[in-house]
């Protein structure tokens, strides 16, 4: 399991991977973005602006994490209005412009009005708003532009979401699936079924000194998976084969 650092910050609670370094202020995207630095040589992007609260203002609650290589494009926001709400994401995540992450939002249904008469103030109150649970992106995992993501979803590893998509409360995907729609839904596949269980075993994004071995086989992430099934499972279990020797050597 990854260890976490906590980024400082006098609002909300946010972490990242443990090799975190600082901001890198100097990085010629730092005008668009906050660049979280790490020891490895990877960096994450952040955009200005990111998390919100019901009033359009910089939210001072709530929970955030995310993983090395990942970034989310300019526009984006995500919406808390209550401290249990939390959103993760995972390594090596891209995400395009002006994606919304609105983590709740909800109101009573149930009662006799959908109402928040606390808001009013004058000693009325309401039942507490319902609460979605985590909302989760995992690793590799590419989203288009203009996405909307309710609460509560999951999206595996490797999933391409669609641009303008909307992602429903309670979301779930299966790895390495395309969806896309309103209501997103799977569209297709990137690769067959033994490619694709393949690729989950291997887990690259979990490899210690990730830089040094995403490094030294970039050969094999240059390579199309869809021409040749035979081939790509050959390749895989070379891979496979490669990791499990790099695991022995940094394991020593």
């Amino acid at each position: 399991m990854r260890t976490t650092k906590a980024i400082h910050t006098k609002t909300m609670d946010i972490k990242t991977e443990d090799d975190f370094i600082g901001y890198d202020k100097n990085h010629h995207w730092s005008r668009q973005f906050k660049v979280l630095k790490y020891r490895d040589g990877f960096f994450s992007t952040l955009p200005q602006k990111f998390f919100r609260n019901w009033l359009d203002e910089e939210s001072n609650t709530g929970t955030f994490y995310i993983g090395k290589g990942s970034g989310l494009g300019v526009g984006s926001i995500v919406k808390y209005d209550s401290g249990i709400q939390s959103l993760r994401v995972g390594r090596f995540v891209s995400g395009g412009l002006r994606l919304k992450f609105l983590l709740n939002g909800q109101h009573e249904m149930k009662t006799l009005s959908t109402a928040i008469f606390a808001g009013f103030g004058q000693g009325l109150t309401n039942a507490p708003p319902p609460q979605y649970q985590d909302s989760i992106i995992k690793n590799d995992v590419w989203i288009g532009d203009e996405m909307m993501m309710l609460g509560g979803g999951i999206i595996e590893n490797g999933v391409v979401i669609g641009a303008r998509s909307l992602l429903p409360p309670n979301f779930r995907s299966e790895p390495y699936g395309i969806y896309a729609g309103s209501p997103a839904k799977l569209v297709r596949f990137r690769f067959s079924e033994k490619v694709r269980e393949a690729l989950i075993d291997i887990a690259w994004w979990d490899m210690p000194n990730l830089f040094s071995w995403v490094k030294e086989m970039n050969g094999c992430f240059t390579f199309d998976l869809t021409l040749d099934e035979q081939k790509t499972l050959e390749i895989l279990a070379l891979v496979k084969e490669k990791k499990q020797l790099w695991l022995r050597d940094h394991q020593q």
